[in-house]
């Protein structure tokens, strides 16, 4: 909660599955738009925030399979968990304020009076959480019965029935909208409340998030019938909250646009790829650092038509005396750099290969100079393998300047330091940028 220095101008509180992530789309088209547009845009003065029913063992799980962006904040369990930055650092205090009128032995004692629950998981048990599977046309009965014998019991919980087949027990105090509602307090409290605040659902278990007071709100178009069926009931007529045309991540894209938040057109919408051009001019480092990842994937990709251009481009960018330094420690001055590329033009054509920046951060170190530092991400996954997907990381470094010229500005490579991050190992797909 401390990277920024003031307010955020932005802060997004996104359900996973099946909003920020589509788990219908392999390529993961949408989110990776989210995370061109996200990184370019709002990274440098935004909050991103997970809001999941997932535990910390199947969120990371899932981190592990798709190209997910390190968030801010990450709210797990149906909101029973807070932690904060990549490290994910436990909040005690919010899991102090559960404590109260919750036993979880008392209520693991009365589902067994349900044989109609199904327990999840042992992964998806958690000191504040209770988790079963239920069939669908079974689910709101035995929620509203297990409430009241709990309450008999003396507890204050919440049952919380979603995805047609889910049916959580939290502490009363507990939930994905109680977190979103204390972690704003604490925003306050330090002067930091985030100048505007967008929730995206798609689930029963993210109607508490729509209820936070002054929020936009976005139900992507692929939302289930339990989530809108409470919003007719609810706030229908709450003009901050809207049903999206697009899917997943792309509906959240859209609500950006609709609610006027800032920039929703992501990068990778406005690159002419076949040329291998952007068609907005900007001399913003972070856009400039975005804008080349995603060309690099489409050269990688063979989606590039004008081959000799692209190299042009490369060389236009990159200073005469630039040096690359790859994760084996390798140096390579811009020709060879540029030779490098030609040769890898395509060989990544039919394995969905991706290339996407996380956690972009700059520093002015001088008139018109940048460092800047990010984590690059590489994937592949080959039609023919069983494996899934492969990710490849390194910890890149970056000095860029401006470079002034009569007739426009442009942003000049002076170094660039790759070094492999951890779980990752040296590959050749990771040896040139």
């Amino acid at each position: 909660m401390d990277r920024l220095d003031d307010s955020a101008k932005l802060m997004i509180v996104s359900d996973l599955d099946l909003t920020m992530v589509d788990h219908d789309d392999d390529e993961n088209t949408s989110l990776l738009k989210f995370n061109a547009l996200w990184e370019a845009y709002y990274r440098r003065n935004s909050l991103l925030v997970f809001s999941t029913g997932r535990s910390p063992t199947s969120y990371r799980k899932l981190r592990r399979e798709r190209p997910l962006l390190t968030p801010d904040l990450t709210i797990m369990s149906v909101g029973t968990e807070i932690a904060y930055g990549d490290l994910m650092v436990s909040d005690d205090k919010w899991e102090q304020f559960l404590n109260w009128k919750w036993n979880r032995d008392v209520v693991v004692e009365e589902t067994l009076r349900f044989p109609e629950l199904k327990p999840q998981s042992e992964t998806e048990q958690r000191p504040f959480k209770v988790s079963f599977f239920i069939e669908k046309d079974k689910g709101p009965q035995v929620a509203d019965a297990l409430s009241d014998c709990l309450e008999k019991r003396g507890l204050d919980v919440k049952v919380i029935y979603s995805s047609g087949i889910a049916l959580d027990i939290l502490p009363k105090r507990a939930g994905k909208g109680e977190a979103l509602a204390y972690l704003l307090k604490k925003f306050k409290a330090d002067g930091k409340v985030p100048a505007n605040v967008l929730v995206c659902g798609d689930s029963g278990n993210d109607t508490e998030l729509f209820s936070v007071p002054n929020v936009y709100g976005v139900m992507v178009s692929n939302a289930q019938e339990e989530l809108l069926q409470w919003y007719a009931e609810n706030v229908k007529d709450n003009l901050k909250i809207t049903h999206a045309t697009e899917r997943c991540a792309g509906g959240i894209i859209e609500a950006i646009g609709r609610f006027q938040l800032g920039p929703n057109l992501s990068p990778r919408d406005i690159i002419d790829f076949k040329g291998c051009c952007c068609k907005v001019e900007t001399t913003d480092p972070y856009f400039e650092v975005v804008k080349f990842y995603v060309l690099y994937e489409r050269w990688r990709r063979g989606e590039v038509e004008k081959l000799e251009v692209y190299l042009e481009h490369l060389k236009s960018i990159f200073h005469a005396e630039g040096i690359v330094v790859d994760t084996s420690g390798n140096e390579r001055s811009r020709e060879e750099l540029v030779d490098g590329m030609r040769g890898l033009y395509g060989d990544m054509k039919g394995t969905q290969f991706r290339s996407w920046v996380d956690g972009l951060s700059s520093s002015e170190i001088g008139s018109d100079s940048w460092l800047l530092k990010f984590n690059k991400w590489e994937s592949y996954s080959s039609s023919s393998s069983s494996s899934g997907n492969q990710f490849m990381g390194s910890s890149t470094t970056i000095l860029m300047t401006l470079q002034r010229k009569v007739s426009e500005d442009g942003l000049i490579w002076m170094h660039v330091h790759h070094t492999c991050l951890d779980g990752s190992h040296s590959h050749q797909e990771l040896q040139h940028f």
